[in-house]
């Protein structure tokens, strides 16, 4: 990790010019990248983003407005700070216009009372980042081989946390956004105090870069995902600042996970591989025709065009397996015997997993057959080839491939309702889950964690610090359809004590709850949050 500001002032060579903060003084976190000495002014142009610039300012000039624009030009190309050596230019102090630029563009600025040779702070700084950066280089080759491996076995995310506690000796958390905890390993800690109110804690930390240690928590944290789109995080709980090592450990252990989720498939037959690339082409809008689609539909004997489709998910009824890769080979049990029903009911189908819990299913029928009558025949049949228990539940009959993935929508959201309590019936439909159970399904998307997150998060953190009971009070408020004095009565309070709370809540939200739009994205948001929360595993 580079070192920061603060760890420059920090250095022998530094201190001895008796270094004096004189703007900037939040940002002395900032890293360098890299020591540039220059007396010229226009030396913006000749900076990357990351540097602490050197100067005696002999060459400065003189108009208080030229200055100004001299450190407005440091900040716009990023550097990370500007030490002056007094003495030359500026006998005592800086000028007062200096001093303003850079406390109004965030520029950390130093000044040095003593003579102090450059090349000696340069040498100090540069010999840190290259061992810095040699110490980095010599961990990673050292993990490189063991997440390789991890990698090429597709390790599950227990395995690889697994191998990160070992590693490092620290305990090591994988969340999503919602900050649940999806594994966890406790390299020898007490597991109920390690996850004591995970919830508040994690909200608490809220790094910027995509992997930082909070020094207030003692935890490095470091974003996981691929192709742009962020899942989760990894925290790796430290005694202290972590090393290179450790961050490295991090950093690769959350790029296998995330290429684990990515690789994370059945070895399917290829005839289903080829149905659910076309489904999922589907659903993501690959084709940028819906012509196309039909086209390769077609070209693997199932026609979609002048059909009613309809869409059915299959979900395996039984408690999900601790090995993954014994509940992929069920699922994939569950497509091929999909499959030979529908060609046992003469139903051509697009048949195939949509990921590690779901079979999809896209169903088209000619115009004189009738829906129900060809599922029961399809369910009965499946029943037949494939006696462990599982649900089909089906989306809306649609007459157009661009209708298609909402009636996909529909069936995934009613096999992870109907999963949970089934009652026998041949096939599910939706009835009334409403929003419910449209959030239900969308639970694990990161859009909707970041819209709750965003909705909701000054509340959450709120009452996380302060122990308040407000997201309660907003959620009694919402049910009442907005109604004060029930709302108030409901939540046993006087009516001025609960207009008090609802002053304090816009205040928070920086919203009006008068405002029927911004009462609607909360109530979502409180929704969405009650399903986050409600699918947690219990230990």
């Amino acid at each position: 990790m580079l070192p920061t500001i603060a760890d420059v002032l920090a250095l022998d060579t530094v201190r001895r010019g008796n270094p004096r903060v004189v703007a900037g003084s939040d940002r002395l976190d900032s890293r360098v990248r890299w020591v540039h000495v220059g007396e010229v002014t226009d030396i913006a142009h000749l900076l990357r983003g990351g540097e602490l610039v050197l100067t005696t300012g002999i060459a400065l000039p003189d108009d208080p407005d030229k200055l100004a624009g001299y450190v407005a030009e440091l900040a716009s190309v990023g550097a990370s700070g500007l030490i002056v050596e007094l003495g030359r230019k500026f006998v005592r102090e800086l000028p007062r216009c200096v001093v303003s630029a850079a406390e109004e563009h965030g520029l950390p600025l130093i000044t040095l009372a003593r003579e102090t040779p450059f090349v000696q702070i340069t040498e100090s700084v540069h010999a840190r980042i290259i061992d810095r950066q040699l110490e980095e280089l010599r961990a990673s080759e050292q993990l490189h081989e063991v997440f390789t491996e991890l990698s090429v076995e597709g390790a599950s995310p227990a395995e690889v946390l697994s191998q990160v506690a070992r590693l490092s000796g620290h305990p090591v958390l994988l969340e999503n956004l919602a900050h649940q905890v999806l594994a966890c390993e406790t390299a020898g800690r007490d597991t109920g105090t390690l996850l004591a109110s995970w919830e508040t804690r994690s909200r608490a930390v809220a790094p910027q870069q995509r992997t930082a240690y909070d020094a207030s928590a003692g935890w490095l944290v470091t974003m996981v995902g691929a192709r742009g789109q962020d899942w989760g995080r990894l925290i790796l709980l430290c005694d202290g600042e972590p090393g290179p090592r450790d961050i490295v450990l991090a950093e690769r252990a959350a790029t296998t996970l995330a290429l684990g989720r990515l690789l994370e498939r059945h070895q399917e037959s290829l005839e289903r591989q080829a149905h659910g690339t076309i489904i999922t082409g589907i659903l993501t809008h690959a084709y940028a025709d819906p012509d196309e689609a039909a086209a390769r539909a077609r070209a693997v004997g199932v026609p979609l065009t002048g059909r009613k489709l309809i869409s059915a998910v299959l979900r395996l009824a039984e408690p999900v397996e601790p090995d993954g890769q014994e509940q992929l080979a069920r699922l994939g049990e569950l497509a091929d015997a999909t499959a030979a029903a529908c060609r046992e009911a003469r139903l051509p189908a697009l048949v195939g997993a949509l990921d590690q819990n779901r079979v999809g299913v896209l169903l088209p029928l000619p115009p004189r057959v009738f829906a129900e009558p060809a599922l029961s025949a399809l369910s009965e049949r499946l029943r037949a080839l494939f006696p462990a228990p599982f649900v089909l539940a089906t989306g809306s009959v649609v007459e157009s491939l661009r209708d298609v993935r909402r009636s996909f929508l529909e069936a995934e959201q009613v096999a992870d309702v109907a999963v949970r309590q089934p009652d026998g019936r041949a096939f599910y439909r939706l009835p009334d889950l409403r929003l419910r159970g449209l959030l239900h399904l969308l639970r694990d998307d990161a859009r909707l964690q970041t819209f709750a997150e965003r909705e909701l998060g000054p509340l959450l953190a709120h009452d996380a610090q302060r122990g308040g009971d407000l997201t309660r009070i907003l959620r009694v408020y919402l049910d009442a359809g907005r109604n004060k004095a029930v709302a108030a009565q409901k939540a046993h309070l006087s009516r001025p004590a609960f207009y008090d709370r609802l002053r304090r809540l816009e205040r928070i939200l920086d919203t009006d709850l008068d405002d029927v739009e911004s009462c609607l994205s909360l109530h979502v948001a409180l929704l969405a949050l009650e399903s986050f929360r409600r699918d947690v595993p219990r230990g």
